[in-house]
């Protein structure tokens, strides 16, 4: 309850700033509408209202705020919206049918679990490297900092392309694209976390006589848990945003990438929000069930 009420109360204030921020952003169109209805607007004239700010036509026309929250296509949509509209698309719609955001859920989440499995085994691999061997500690660890610099929307659709035009298209292309934004972190937080182990550590396994792999498997992978599960976090975050972003630059109409890209094209803000919302609650499921995994598996090595 001490941590709930917290969260609660983080929340509310969210979804408070939301429903104020509606007000602003679709006055405009709202006093349109309602003009063309007949009402009494203050000022008349959409060319007269075009300068002014949301907040003082709202000031002005109090009576017609009401019609902000409620608009078919609004320039924010209000939170029961896209409530509405997410339940919509989930609960009543059949999760084979190609409006379902269950349905474009799995397609995005299937490239989102590849690619992290992807990316985690090549920056757990990475890692041991670096940690082991001086060389690809002076080399590699570079290159992997440098490559984060480029942004994966300019770096997107050239993966994407090259690997088309070797035949290579569905799910893979999309995967890598994850891997390309995961691997990074669990390279940074491996490393860290096998060199966590102090000198006083290695020294008394040197008197021991043990080898570099018992080394290994005694003390720097045990040390490096923590480090690692503070990685995948991060990681399998990024893998979702890597998978909606492998989405965009091909025209995808599957997945909730395409999702939005289709709401975009048609001006279906309700749409887009209801998809990012969706994306929202997958990543936080993500990081939950790896939280969890990180708690046993913590505990069964009396690391918690």
């Amino acid at each position: 309850m001490k941590s709930f009420l917290p969260v609660l109360t983080v929340v509310a204030a969210i979804f408070a700033l939301w429903y104020l921020a509606v007000i602003p952003m679709n006055m405009h169109a709202a006093l349109t509408t309602a003009e063309r209805g007949g009402a009494v607007i203050s000022p008349e004239g959409a060319a007269a209202r075009r300068d002014l700010s949301g907040i003082s036509l709202a000031a002005n026309n109090s009576e017609h705020i009401a019609s902000t929250f409620n608009q078919d296509r609004p320039r924010l949509p209000a939170p029961h919206q896209v409530a509405r509209e997410l339940w919509d698309t989930t609960v009543e719609k059949k999760i084979t049918s190609k409006r379902s955001l269950v349905f474009h859920g799995w397609i995005t989440l299937s490239a989102t679990l590849l690619g992290f499995a992807i990316g985690t085994g090549l920056g757990i691999v990475l890692a041991i490297g670096i940690v082991h061997n001086r060389a690809m500690d002076m080399s590699v660890m570079p290159w992997a900092i440098a490559s984060q610099t480029i942004p994966i929307l300019a770096i997107a659709p050239m993966i994407i392309v090259v690997l088309n035009s070797v035949g290579v298209q569905g799910l893979l292309p999309k995967a890598i694209i994850s891997a390309y934004l995961s691997f990074f972190p669990v390279v940074v937080g491996m490393v860290k976390g096998l060199r966590s182990p102090d000198h006083m550590q290695l020294d008394l396994l040197k008197t021991y006589n043990a080898s570099n792999a018992q080394g290994f498997w005694k003390l720097r992978l045990p040390a490096s848990m923590p480090y690692l599960f503070a990685s995948l976090k991060i990681g399998i975050a990024a893998s979702l945003v890597g998978a909606i972003v492998g989405e965009l630059p091909t025209g995808a109409i599957r997945g909730l990438g395409a999702r939005m890209l289709t709401g975009s094209y048609y001006g279906q803000t309700i749409q887009i929000w209801s998809a990012l919302l969706a994306a929202a609650i997958v990543a936080a499921g993500l990081v939950a069930i790896v939280t969890l995994i990180q708690r046993v598996t913590l505990r069964r090595m009396g690391l918690s």
